[in-house]
């Protein structure tokens, strides 16, 4: 089934991502491309989004797209530097901002019968984020909505189905933003609504049949949601032909190992446990650094990988849970903008001897929509729920060089952590929660005893994606036990801190 196809242009916003996740939710299927790189085929798309930047377009490096195929030849709506480059280039004028526009505003002035705004009313709350504004509408320009601040906030084209906004629809914020985007591509630009997780499963399988025939695959499961959801999709297209390892590289949760074997098992995988604790604590010896930490923990899993992969007969497939956001990240849309925080080990990270074909089936899929395809296949809700847990695990939550001691030490303080979060029903609330352990000793007294022991970081985050996190609120309460029992019931422990730091500018693990 062909479904009608939303191309982002990304000029290196942080929300780029946000628009395609909106854009799916209204069931619509989008695609984000870096704005140098238009497709080639760019004909098969029913609409053109442009995002926002961290660029000026008065600036010597603003970045210039070539619209010549899609401006009056498709529906195009432009987002904040999209809506400014349209003005700046087109015969309008762009300025810096008297006035700080950023944050929220209410929409003070809607242009009356505009199909852009139907179902939106005066007072709608949007979200600003620009330092220039623009003065002056550019060529055939028609304005359609301002705030109290600017003046210009939305705009159209006369003769084109061209629509410009200086707010961010994407963002939660601006309240009526998912209305807004419906209304341009469903009422304006004509898209069916007919991406569903029915039919991602439906075709997903599909295409595995015919890529895949009668070949044997194998997967590394790693207890995660992504993994267990690729597994499920594989499993119902080729059955016995697809072998799951499961490695325990020594840096799980406690009892983790033992109670995803047993699950796996549960849910009729051919799953085999391969315990190679020893062999990565050996490869990771003596190393601090923290991307020479996850190098060593990703060789170490290959080479076990393949270990094991070898002992399959004729198999010729790798399967992977590669998801959208790993694709998107490992690419920087410009050359420049969209910078590579930290490096992904499961996006064209496989040596050239493992010789074996890739499938990945929820390449096009973010995380939300693997959830919702994990419910459809009926997969269980508390494993859909779970927390999501780096690949290199606890390796990058012990900062500093890692010894057998040290994940002891943290795998007690993980698990007082995440179960007490269960017991309080907090869990659901979170969106990744998980301990660090700090490089420093603190002086401490236990009885009549001074101490000279580690500390640990507790952190919890909110948020939908990982891209940006808000650290959680969590009563102290249960701060005040969690960290009463941590330090009473763990050895080696005598000091406790919470981690309220938002991403940006932290990121969510410390390594």
């Amino acid at each position: 089934m062909q479904h009608d196809k939303v191309l982002i242009l990304d000029f290196g916003s942080q929300y780029t991502q946000l628009i395609a996740r909106r854009v799916r939710e209204l069931n619509i299927y989008s695609e984000i491309h870096p704005f140098n790189k238009i497709p080639s085929n760019v004909e098969e798309y029913k609409a053109v989004i442009l995002s926002g930047s961290p660029f000026s377009v008065r600036g010597e490096e603003a970045l210039h797209p070539d619209l010549a195929e899609i401006r009056g030849k498709k529906p195009l709506l432009a987002v904040c530097y999209g809506a400014q480059y349209l003005a700046h280039f087109s015969g309008g004028e762009v300025a810096p901002s008297n006035t700080r526009e950023y944050g929220r505003a209410n929409l003070s002035f809607i242009k009356g019968n505009e199909p852009f705004f139907a179902h939106i009313h005066t007072g709608s709350q949007v979200w600003m984020s620009h330092s220039d504004t623009i003065k002056q509408l550019p060529n055939n320009g028609v304005l359609i909505a301002s705030t109290h601040d600017v003046e210009n906030a939305a705009y159209r084209i006369n003769g084109e189905e061209t629509y410009a906004i200086q707010f961010h629809p994407e963002v939660y914020h601006s309240t009526d933003g998912k209305q807004l985007l419906e209304n341009f591509l469903v009422s304006i630009a004509g898209l069916h609504q007919d991406w569903t997780p029915d039919s991602f499963i439906e075709e997903t399988v599909e295409f595995i049949k015919e890529k895949v025939g009668d070949d044997k695959v194998v997967l590394g499961l790693s207890g995660g949601v992504d993994s267990t959801v690729a597994a499920v999709l594989l499993n119902k297209a080729i059955g016995k032909n697809l072998y799951c390892i499961f490695v325990n590289n020594g840096l799980l949760r406690k009892n983790e190992f033992e109670n995803v074997l047993n699950q796996y098992e549960g849910m009729g995988l051919n799953v085999k446990g391969v315990d190679a604790s020893s062999r990565f604590l050996e490869a990771l010896k003596g190393i601090e650094d923290p991307e020479l930490k996850r190098k060593a923990i990703g060789n170490a899993f290959i080479e076990v990988f393949d270990d094991e992969a070898h002992k399959i007969e004729d198999v010729t497939w790798l399967a992977q849970g590669t998801i959208y956001p790993d694709v998107i990240e490992s690419v920087s849309a410009t050359g420049g903008p969209s910078a590579t925080i930290k490096s992904h080990h499961n996006v064209g990270g496989l040596p050239d001897f493992m010789k074996l074909k890739i499938v990945e089936p929820l390449r096009a899929i973010f995380k939300d929509e693997v959830r919702r395809v994990g419910k459809t296949l009926g997969i269980d809700p508390e494993l859909l729920g779970r927390h999501p847990f780096p690949g290199p695990g606890l390796g990058i939550r012990i900062l500093g060089d890692i010894t057998a001691e040290k994940v002891r030490i943290l795998q007690e303080v993980d698990h007082i952590f995440i179960n007490g979060l269960k017991e309080w029903g907090l869990y659901d609330n979170v969106w990744q929660a998980g301990a660090m352990l700090l490089p420093v000793n603190s002086v401490g007294v236990m009885g009549d005893e001074r101490t000279y022991e580690k500390c640990v970081a507790l952190r919890a985050v909110e948020s939908t994606d990982g891209m940006t996190a808000d650290w959680v609120n969590l009563p102290y309460e249960f701060l005040q036990k969690t960290s009463n029992d941590i330090i009473n019931k763990v050895k080696g422990v005598n000091r406790v801190v919470y981690d309220i730091s938002s991403k940006p500018p932290a990121t969510i693990e410390w390594e």
